[in-house]
């Protein structure tokens, strides 16, 4: 059997489908499986999701291969720089996910700071009495600073939706240049970490995992930050080094961490399953049907482009 596009999974909407029309032999098999492996060889465009990480061994076994597409915003799991030498397209889905990752994002920041999984399981319980004045109090967020690492359309997104609470944005981005982000509702200031951190009441991962980000919150600079901070992680694992978290907060210094991402996913840390203040998903930042249709869409229409439609 022919492979022409070999892909791990269906995506969401007509969009893998209809690409298979165009492109005779498209196959579907789990990633790295028997039937994976065996179909390397001939294939010519690849599609992986984000929890697929590919290696140069692969696209020495894929000697046709002309373009990958990474179902994710992020290819820090494709291995770019080789595909580049050897004229291989790399094909991302930017743009379309931006809205839905920042609302989550936010749906952190209000679960963390609201104790909206603690309110639940007391309620779940079948132990809550009813209302008392200091049941579950949780922290106010109009006034305050948000740090957000990443000034790209994400970044920014999430800057408009803390902005309409009231709470004042402040950005540290990879340039590290200084100067203003317009982020639409205003102007923020972009300041060096080391300023930034001591700043932020909350604190939103939002910058690609790169060299330079790898390890970016280490312990350091998470004690940086002022007591009672949460933390929200819907970027990238190993940005932050998870332990060093957890560390603070069972020390009592972190008010909360939130994160729809993992260094290492789909393993956890299991360290977060015990670990106080916390809100864990399972990579869920794009997240909604509209979402995952559209990221397949421009996932499809790149591919088709790279295989000369």
């Amino acid at each position: 059997m022919s492979t022409r596009i070999l892909a791990t999974s269906p995506l969401v909407g007509p969009a893998l489908p209809d690409l298979g029309a165009r492109f005779p032999d498209l196959r579907l098999a789990p990633f790295r499986s028997p039937e994976w492996n065996a179909a390397l060889p001939e294939v010519e465009a690849l599609v992986v999701l984000v929890s697929e990480p590919l290696t140069e061994a692969d696209l020495d076994a894929a000697p046709r291969l002309k373009a990958i597409g990474a179902y994710s915003v992020g290819v820090n799991h494709v291995p770019v720089a080789a595909c580049r030498a050897r004229g291989i397209a790399v094909v991302n889905t930017p743009g379309v996910l931006t809205d839905a990752t920042a609302d989550l994002a936010l749906t952190l920041l209000m679960a963390l700071t609201r104790r909206v999984a603690e309110g639940e399981a007391l309620v779940r319980s079948g132990a809550w009495r009813g209302w008392a004045p200091d049941q579950l109090l949780g922290a106010g967020l109009a006034g305050r600073a948000c740090g957000i690492l990443g000034s790209g359309p994400i970044g920014q997104a999430f800057a408009r939706r803390v902005r309409a609470l009231g709470m004042a944005p402040i950005f540290w981005d990879r340039a590290d240049q200084g100067g203003e982000v317009d982020f639409g509702l205003g102007r923020a200031p972009r300041l060096p970490l080391a300023e930034l951190l001591p700043r932020s009441a909350a604190l939103s991962i939002h910058c690609p995992l790169t060299d330079q980000t790898r390890g970016l919150l280490d312990r350091a600079a998470l004690e940086k930050l002022p007591a009672g901070a949460v933390i929200l992680n819907t970027a990238r694992g190993g940005i932050m080094d998870e332990d060093a978290a957890i560390d603070l907060l069972e020390a009592g210094h972190l008010g909360g961490v939130g994160l729809d991402v993992y260094e290492g996913e789909p393993r956890v840390n299991p360290r977060w399953l015990q670990a106080p203040r916390t809100v864990l998903l399972p990579h869920l930042g794009s997240a909604t049907v509209e979402t995952r249709a559209a990221m397949a869409r421009l996932l499809c229409e790149g591919l088709a482009t790279a295989l000369g439609a």
